[in-house]
């Protein structure tokens, strides 16, 4: 956010396109591991610790778990600042009627009632008050570049604290006027939301409500700095984070050797199912071969990735690989789920009653909203889906009758309603065949997303019956496709020498490959 006065206050590098683009680009150069076998072999692209390595297993100390730790969370806090536009820092704040949040009121309340009597008393005590000053100039000369000389020499110059202690000696110390020039100080260092609040301040009679209020303020400039600082600093992170969290991987990895255990079991569940998948061709066409099925890595990985938006990420851990997108996941799947539902729903709809409604966009449209409205929070163990869909069938019968009325056109009979009402019902069961239908289109149209080189130029044909739901689907697989890929950016190596083991039966020894895979 900007600032007054001292607003410049990091480097002025700004992104440009091709840098703010980098982190949707698929990674098209993967898709070189799939060329020939040749290329998973080659000893340039791979270098990695491999997690089915046969040394024997080494005692891990608990310095080498701590670093492991740090390396993680820098990982973790780079990765979110860079990818998360809307990343900020908040205040912690303290329940009122928590046993910490009593304890802080009551020992801050403590304090400002002992400095309110040492300013009260005959002659005055400054003592804690010229602590708050000198605290107070600090934190002022914290907010400042270092190219703020001239407002930083003010302010040691009027918050000069040995000068403050001989005043207060001769009782000549004007605590006013040195609250009156703090707040001016902040008014042209603050962001312009803080206005209002020093607009407040300067209106408070009380010194010791204003000292209070003072480094109220102040906490709230020093969360607006840190957020500023990050936004400032977002740009510059994008640029270098494929290999600082390749790099910092890499060092978790040194740590922890079985950091890959879940990534690998992950990649292993879509090897056999593909295996199974040939095999079962193969059986069919009267195919025979001995020989281990040829498998695509690129395709693979991909079915790992889609295995994601089916997850269950209350009783399943994610791949070590993904952790710092687990949360981004969860919400996409948990938005998927009810985009799944929602067609459903239209799917029937249009199916019993589409040739009545035929011609009236504007009552899909409505019908999709209180669909919506209903669904929300649908993913809690706490949301009865059966309950919610059958009030949805009932709104929909009534808002179709409604709209039919309006046109002159005859309603609805009971019966189609009935039948209507225990269709969408029926979609709670895992096994029902809309939802499966359903399901199976959303997923190819997701597959057919990690395909394309760049999802935001060219999407991919939407599947039949997810017209209602197109829109929003193709804002989450937008998303969810520049996840997949700033992922195989990162850790495309790591995967490769997974993939080698498991498809080729190879032993990956060394560290992956920090530069990035070649065109």
């Amino acid at each position: 956010m900007p600032f007054n006065g001292e607003k410049q206050y990091v480097g002025e590098d700004q992104p440009s396109d091709s840098d703010s683009s980098r982190f949707s680009e698929s990674m098209a150069s993967f898709s070189d591991y799939e060329c020939s076998r040749q290329s998973f072999t080659s000893d340039s692209s791979s270098k990695s610790s491999s997690p089915a390595s046969t040394s024997p297993p080494r005692v891990v100390t608990f310095d080498e778990v701590m670093a492991a730790a740090r390396n993680l969370s820098n990982m973790t806090l780079a990765h979110e600042i860079a990818v998360n536009e809307n990343f900020q820092l908040k205040q912690d704040a303290l329940s009122e009627n928590s046993l910490a949040g009593r304890v802080k009121h009551i020992v801050h309340q403590a304090f400002w009632d002992v400095l309110e009597s040492d300013l009260n008393a005959e002659p005055p005590e400054y003592e804690y008050a010229i602590k708050l000053f000198e605290e107070i100039r600090e934190i002022l000369l914290s907010f400042l570049t270092p190219g703020g000389n001239r407002l930083r020499n003010q302010i040691c110059e009027v918050l000069d604290i040995d000068l403050i202690r001989q005043q207060a000696e001769h009782n000549a110390v004007d605590i006013q006027g040195l609250a009156n020039y703090v707040i001016s100080t902040m008014g042209k260092i603050c962001a312009p939301v803080r206005d209002d609040s020093i607009r407040e301040l300067k209106a408070t009679g009380n010194i010791v409500e204003v000292l209070r209020q003072i480094f109220h303020v102040l906490d709230l400039m020093k969360m607006d700095m840190a957020n500023f600082t990050i936004m400032s600093l977002r740009p510059h992170l994008q640029r270098q984070l494929v290999d600082y969290e390749r790099t910092k991987f890499q060092e978790i990895l040194e740590e922890t050797p079985n950091a890959l255990d879940q990534t690998t079991e992950w990649i292993k569940e879509s090897v056999n199912e593909e295996l199974l998948s040939v095999c079962e061709t193969s059986t069919t066409s009267g195919a025979e071969n001995s020989s281990m099925p040829s498998l695509s890595p690129t395709l693979v990985l991909n079915n790992s990735y889609l295995k994601l938006l089916q997850w269950d990420y209350q009783k399943k851990d994610l791949p070590e690989t993904l952790m710092t997108d687990g949360t981004r996941l969860q919400e996409l799947t948990e938005k998927l789920n009810q985009l799944k539902i929602i067609a459903c729903l239209s799917l029937i709809t249009n199916n019993m009653v589409g040739a009545i409604t035929e011609g009236l966009p504007e009552l899909a449209n409505r019908l999709k909203r209180i669909s919506a409205v209903l669904l929300e929070g649908m993913n809690k163990e706490t949301f009865n889906l059966k309950e919610v869909l059958n009030s949805i069938g009932a709104q929909t019968c009534v808002e179709i009758n409604k709209t039919l009325k309006e046109r002159g056109l005859p309603t609805v009979n009971a019966e189609v309603q009935a039948n209507l009402v225990g269709q969408f019902s029926s979609i709670e069961e895992k096994d029902n065949p809309v939802r499966s239908l359903i399901d199976k289109r959303i997923q190819l149209y997701m597959k057919n997303l990690l395909c394309l080189p760049s999802p935001q130029k060219c999407m991919p044909p939407m599947p039949g019956g997810l017209a209602l739901i197109q829109q929003e689907l193709e804002v989450l697989g937008t998303q969810y496709a520049n996840m997949v890929n700033l992922n195989k950016q990162v850790y495309g190596p790591f995967y490769a020498n997974i993939l080698r083991k498991l498809l080729f039966g190879e032993e990956v020894m060394g560290k992956a490959d920090a530069s990035p895979p070649s065109n």
